[in-house]
């Protein structure tokens, strides 16, 4: 075999239509999960004579769900441009050049089911989706055409190869129709004869119906229909036949001239080895089809069971096929066929590529009909790689379909000999182990626990060990026998005894002689040899030393523990890893430096590699354990956990390790550093193996479904990716598939444990049990097979009662018709739906007691013991000193004991928890307990606390001080809000809170941290909050207790906010609560938080938010806007008192001015019987002199920022939506009214246009004559609305976000000001405020004050 890097792929998706294409030159591509991969066939593969002539070249990676289907573009020049269609919504054009995405567009709104490049027009490629909306997208245009034929599920279609118009459509109810997109998507020919769901669609290559000698009038039992068009004038369509393949068993060929069937061909049942298939089961079947371009008369079919079948449609009466490679055994598909796409290579042979169910991919030769060469594929995470010690060269691997590989390395006849057993497996196979001298045994361990051997030289089932591990089988190793195994003679026990370590912390010895028998746990031995009294840690790995003479054992607690045979004594634990052990691996023993063989390499759930040299310890055998903490090498570089580390046997100290980073490192141990780093997988690695017999070459697995063999000569990266790098792999990683609901219930998956994605992935396990998704698992048995098939990915098998416009809902109305040649818009795909609760996988929830219960599977002897003790303790008078150790030592039996021990047993593991980093469940054993101020004591020292603890604070009442008296103040950066909630909670609950709260201010203010909100004092803060909760507990206060507490809390999170210097936030705090004042008209209580807080204005703030570009001050300018507000209502009320004084803001001279209060704004907007009466003719004695102060001056000048025109226009655009939804409920409170008086009384009834005329009049009978206006129809009353609606878009969010006062408001009392005192405001301003009103004042609210002001 040449050396040089291969690809084991993952197998090609299941259930499409169209996912593998090839062009003229050598080139076939098939979709394969989320990408396609790409395959040089042909001499251009460039592969050694003698060899198969193919080459997986490539990859092109870039959607985020199933790839659905991949097409090329069949046009001389453009062969390197191909699309793919996704679930992801998306379809996509590349260049398989340069791999890279071209141009895409997401049209579809719904599930893409396939898609074709017309093989005669250069830029059109047309999808459909399972809603039977059907795109046209012209690449070169970069325009779109919107059709909907059939409210149907698509499963196939196929361009014509002979006119540009032409389109076949096959539908899941059996339904045939053939369209022209010239003529939006016309029906020329609706096929009926199927019943079932169409698979394949083929054109004859041919036009004309002279290339078969079908009789025109052979029975058939399909009318002729027309579907109303005049069949001689159907474009294209003089000549020209049309093959379908249905699951209904039968291909049917339709002449399109005359728009019927011409031929049935029903799928024989053939006989195969095993027996032959009853045809009265329904066999799981895929119709698809090939059309030989230069052989028209010959038509290739799947069939059942795999094989391909070649009919002859020259003798139609005869129904003669030929069996592809039916001269050799095991040659064909071992079960359905999904695709054949021709390939013509670059020396013209005419090959077929098909893609099946059992994740090959074959290619045939079609002048011999003979299968030339098989590429395998992997449906599932690469586990675990074993080379034999024995026959070198023989790779094993373990896959997560169920199946294992041997893949021949050495074959030299082929790159890919690659052997499959999956009979006796039936779960993923996580573990694998050769026997180091038995030729062909190889032993295996799966998820659901099995252990067996395979003797891969034969074809029998697997010897399967009667002893299962609880969990998922780990790791595998062959060593000597251990007592009680060993204490046979030589001839009644094997040399060698299979080791297997579970997921469940286990370590089992099996007789490979009698798997029969039961298994022997070594944790008994290894007890007894060292007297062992606590309970043991629990094991993750396994690993022996080439001489089998030492043992060593990883653990979940990070230690590995070296133990020394026959009797498995201890000699040393390594306290090195912090984390679970992943992998252990022993140096060779046939290097250079015999020392090196005692150098052990480890790698857990940490990044780092420690490699540890046991020479001194090994032979000088201590008495009593040693305890090692340092390593002799440390290897860093890694960003993620170590899955697997192999040694080079070619070199002296080189190590190889794999890791969920996603790359693999080689490593100089003896220099530590790194040497070479493959990044070639798009997943986390899970397994790595170096080569026998070549030093440059190591395969690897991961969790992409690939297997890569690669040379670390052609490596470009010495080290791991760091920082940016490693996030991009990171992004690569994600850009997998994510898991699916189904619509069927599927079986329960198990999770391993270890290595957490091993354990746990639920993408691969939703994927490899889910065939639509991905490619299902492949247990040739077929107990998951028996299901049938969704097809693809759970279409929905109801179809549309009525022939609805599958057009996206949130599109424009425009979109609800047929659209063509509009410019494409890439639109959103909608947010993902929720899974169904019964679909989503569930974690098995973390025990809150997982102490006891761990001490509750001991063994029986220990258990009995338990029951002694306990009853002991519970009849006995008095305890005596044994039995109280005894329960001391049991404090698992603290919940059938005294309260003491209850407490005790709840405090250990409460410890336990806060170790292993699980507060919640700590949190919960206290709560148990009764302790809620321990509780809460412990979250907030710990920073623990969570909202249900905050919650749960007004029940121990002295929460609140305990929080403030503690050094906990310095963390209120990120949980103050906390504290703000149990503050408002303690509030609502008692009058105490009260207290509690007003006992939290000098906490709050003796923390001294700068810039306050410049509250004057203490008192008045205290004051004002102690004031509102008078108020709230007060019903007679007036106020909404809601309201106060809500304004409480705002003003509250604005101290805490200032207090942490986090201005953004206490300007955002203190403008809700100014606005919430505002809203429900309390301008008193808006005063009062002014007055508390900002009583010089608001440009201090200005100064801490500092940049214009803060987030925070949009909402700074509308806080600015309400104080100016206020001060605008008390600068007009100083003016218009009964007796002003001189102020800071007026100076008086002769006399007095007398302003009615009645005459203020809230009178003046009071509806009078006549505008003209309504203004306000004050009295003022002409002897009034009155004038501005500087200050006053000042003070008017600022009121400017009042009179903001986009704020003004905004507030338009919403009273105009609020009077016009007004009056469409006066319309219909009218509407309901008139019918209720139509069906109880006689008299005569009123019709729709007059009640639509009568209600402008009834509501404007409250105001002036003049507002009589004619009645808005309903369509005027929609128009104003949506015009209203789009204003309204075209506002800025910084505008809309935060409130503003009501601009016209304001310019109503600066009017008033200037008509009642004219030297008090300037003509500008007077002139801005008259514009404003005049221009936006369009609304009943304010019309008559506008002509009062105005005119």
């Amino acid at each position: 075999m040449g050396q040089e890097p291969r690809t084991l792929p993952p197998s090609p998706n299941w259930y499409c239509a169209r996912c593998s294409d090839a062009v003229p030159g050598g080139l076939f591509g098939f979709a394969a999960r989320t990408s396609v991969f790409l395959v040089r066939v042909g001499p251009g593969a460039g592969e050694s004579p003698g060899t198969p002539p193919f080459r997986v070249i490539g990859e092109l990676v870039g959607h985020t769900e199933r790839v659905s289907g991949f097409t090329f573009s069949h046009h001389p020049g453009q062969y390197n441009l191909c699309a793919t269609s996704s679930d992801d919504g998306t379809v996509k054009i590349w260049d398989v050049e340069t791999k890279t995405v071209v141009t895409e567009h997401a049209l579809h709104q719904h599930t893409i089911s396939t898609l074709h490049w017309s093989p005669r027009v250069k830029d059109l490629i047309v999808s459909g989706d399972e809603k039977g909306v059907v795109f046209c997208y012209w690449l070169n245009r970069n325009d779109s055409q919107h059709l909907f034929i059939e409210p149907r599920t698509i499963f196939c279609l196929t361009c014509s190869p002979h006119h540009e118009d032409l389109v076949a459509i096959g539908y899941k109810d059996g339904i045939v129709v053939i369209i022209d997109i010239s003529k939006k998507g016309e029906v020329i020919h609706r096929l009926r004869g199927h019943d079932d769901e169409i698979h394949s669609i083929a054109w004859c290559p041919l036009p004309g119906e002279d290339c078969l000698s079908i009789n025109q009038e052979e029975t058939s039992e399909d009318p002729e229909i027309t579907n109303g068009n005049a069949i001689g004038q159907a474009p294209g369509t003089n000549g020209c036949y049309l093959a379908t393949g249905s699951k209904d068993q039968t291909i049917r060929i339709w002449s399109c001239s005359r728009g019927r069937g011409v031929m049935i061909l029903k799928l024989p049942f053939l006989k195969r080895r095993g027996g032959g298939i009853d045809p009265t089961v329904k066999e799981r079947l895929w119709l698809t089809l090939h059309w030989p371009s230069n052989q028209p008369s010959q038509l290739v079919s799947s069939c059942f069971g795999g094989e391909l079948l070649q009919w002859d449609l020259t003798q139609s009466w005869r129904r003669k096929y030929t069996l592809f490679s039916a001269s050799s055994e095991g040659q064909n598909h071992s079960r359905i066929v999904f695709n054949l796409c021709p390939l013509q290579t670059e020396d013209d042979k005419q090959l077929l590529l098909s893609t099946s169910m059992d994740r090959d991919v074959k290619c045939w030769d079609m002048a011999t009909l003979d299968c030339c060469w098989t590429l395998p594929s992997l449906g599932g995470f690469a586990y675990s790689l074993a080379f034999s010690p024995v026959d070198i060269g023989s790779l094993a691997i373990g896959v997560g379909d169920g199946m294992i590989r041997v893949w021949n390395t050495l074959s030299i006849k082929n790159n890919y000999d690659v052997k499959n057993f999956w009979q006796g497996v039936k779960s993923k196979v996580t573990a694998l182990c050769w026997h180091p001298t038995k030729e062909g045994c190889l032993a295996f361990g799966t998820d659901d626990g099995k252990v067996g051997l395979y003797d891969t030289y034969s074809n029998k089932p697997p010897q399967i060990s009667s002893t299962y591990h609880k969990k998922t089988v780990y790791t595998l190793a062959w060593g000597p026998p251990v007592p009680p195994m060993s204490l046979g003679g030589e001839g009644d026990r094997p040399s060698l005894a299979l080791y297997s370590c579970g997921g469940e912390g286990i370590v089992l010895q099996h007789n490979p002689w009698k798997l029969s028998g039961e298994a022997f746990d070594i944790n008994k031995l290894i007890r007894d040899s060292n007297s062992i009294k606590f309970k043991l840690p629990v094991h993750t790995e396994i690993s022996w030393k080439a001489d089998g003479k030492i043992m060593a054992l990883g653990n979940e607690d990070g230690t590995i523990e070296i133990f020394q045979v026959p009797n498995l004594k201890l000699i040393c634990t390594i306290q090195q890893h912090h984390k679970l052990v992943n992998t252990i691996s022993w140096h060779h023993e046939h290097g250079s430096q015999p020392e090196l063989s005692y150098l052990m390499a480890s790698g857990s759930n940490n990044a780092v590699i420690y490699v540890h040299n046991l020479k001194t310890v090994i032979e000088s055998s201590p008495e009593s354990p040693v305890t090692i903490t340092e390593p002799y090498r440390t290897l860093s570089g890694h960003t993620a956990k170590i899955t697997s580390v192999a040694w080079s046997p070619h070199h002296d100290g080189r190590l190889v390790s794999a890791s969920y980073d996603g790359t693999a490192q080689v490593w100089d141990t003896l220099r530590e550093e790194p040497l070479c780093n493959f990044r070639g997988h798009r997943g986390r690695l899970l397994c790595v193996a170096w080569s026998p017999l070549d030093p440059d070459c190591i395969y690897s697995g991961a969790d992409d479904f690939c297997v890569y063999k690669w040379l670390t000569s052609m490596q470009d990266h010495s080290r791991p990716p760091q920082g940016k790098k490693s996030i991009e792999l990171e992004k690569k990683r994600l850009s997998q598939p994510k898991p699916k609901p189904k619509k069927k219930k599927k079986p329960t998956l198990r999770t391993p444990v270890k290595l957490e994605s091993i354990d746990g992935n639920e993408e691969e396990s939703m994927k490899e049990n889910s065939r639509p998704v991905e490619n299902g698992v492949s247990d040739q048995e077929g107990e998951e097979e028996a299901r049938e098939p969704e097809l693809p990915c759970g279409l929905a098998p109801a179809v549309s009662r009525e022939p609805v416009i599958c057009t996206p809902i949130s599109s424009s109305f425009e979109k609800s018709k047929v659209t063509i040649n509009n410019k494409v818009i890439l639109l959103k795909k909608e947010p993902p739906k929720e899974k169904p609760e019964a679909l989503v996988k569930k974690r098995k929830a973390r025990s809150t007691l997982p102490l006891s219960t761990s001490l509750d599977h001991r063994s029986k002897e220990e258990l009995h013991q338990d029951c002694l003790v306990l009853a002991t303790a519970k009849h006995s008078k008095e305890l005596n000193e044994d039995v109280s150790a005894d329960l001391e030592e049991r404090f698992h039996l603290g919940l059938f004991t005294d309260r003491a021990t209850l407490y005790r047993m709840i405090d250990i593991e409460g410890k336990g928890h806060l170790e292993n980093g699980h507060p919640e469940l700590f949190h919960q054993l206290m709560l148990w307990k009764g302790d809620l101020k321990g509780v809460l004591q412990t979250a907030a020292e710990r920073g623990e606390l969570t909202d249900n603890l905050v919650a749960m604070a007004p029940a121990g009442m002295v929460f609140v001080c305990l929080f403030f008296s503690t050094k906990a103040l310095s963390s209120l950066g990120c949980i103050y809000s906390r504290w703000l909630l149990a503050v408002s909670v303690l509030s609502l609950k008692s009058h105490e809170g009260q207290a509690q709260w007003l006992t939290v201010i000098p906490a709050l203010w003796e923390a001294e941290v700068g810039g306050s909100l410049e509250v004057r004092s203490l008192e008045q803060f205290g004051g004002i909050l102690g004031t509102y909760f008078v108020r709230i507990f007060n019903s007679d206060s007036g106020f909404s207790p809601q309201l106060l507490l809500h304004i409480c809390h705002d003003l509250t999170l604005a101290v805490l906010s200032q207090q942490m210097a986090s201005w953004d936030e206490a300007v955002q705090a203190l403008l809700r609560a100014v606005v919430r004042s505002y809203d429900s008209g309390s301008f008193t209580i808006m005063q009062e938080v002014y007055s508390a807080f900002l009583p010089d204005g608001c440009d201090h703030l200005k100064d801490k938010l500092g940049d214009h570009q803060s987030p925070a001050i949009p909402a700074f300018r509308s806080l600015e806007a309400f104080f100016l507000y206020g001060r605008l209502y008390e600068f007009w009320w100083s003016l218009s008192r009964p007796c002003p004084n001189s102020s800071v803001w007026v100076r008086l001279g002769h006399s007095t001015l007398s302003v009615e209060p009645s005459q203020q704004l809230d009178t003046i907007s009071t509806e009078e019987t006549d505008p003209e009466t309504s203004q306000p003719e004050p009295s003022r004695p002409s002897e009034l002199d009155l004038k501005l102060t500087e200050e006053g001056e000042r003070i008017l000048s600022t009121f400017k920022a009042l009179l903001s025109e986009k704020h003004a226009s905004l507030q338009n655009s919403q009273r105009t939506v609020a009077e016009v939804q007004e009056t469409l409920a006066e319309m219909i409170r009218q509407h309901q009214k008139s019918q209720l008086c139509k069906s109880t009384a006689n008299g005569p009834d009123k019709s729709e246009p007059d009640l639509a005329a009568e209600q402008p009049l009834s509501s404007s009978q409250s105001q002036c004559e003049e507002e009589k206006n004619e009645p808005l129809s309903l369509p005027e009353l929609t128009k104003r609305l949506t015009e209203a609606n789009e204003r309204m878009a075209k506002f800025p969010e910084s505008v809309k976000a935060w409130p503003f006062p009501d601009v016209l408001e304001c310019c109503l009392v600066l009017l008033l000001i200037g008509s009642h005192f004219p030297d008090c405001l300037t003509q500008e301003m007077q002139q801005q405020a008259q514009e404003l009103l005049q221009k936006y004042s369009n609304t009943k609210t304010y019309k008559r004050h506008r002509q009062t002001f105005c005119t």
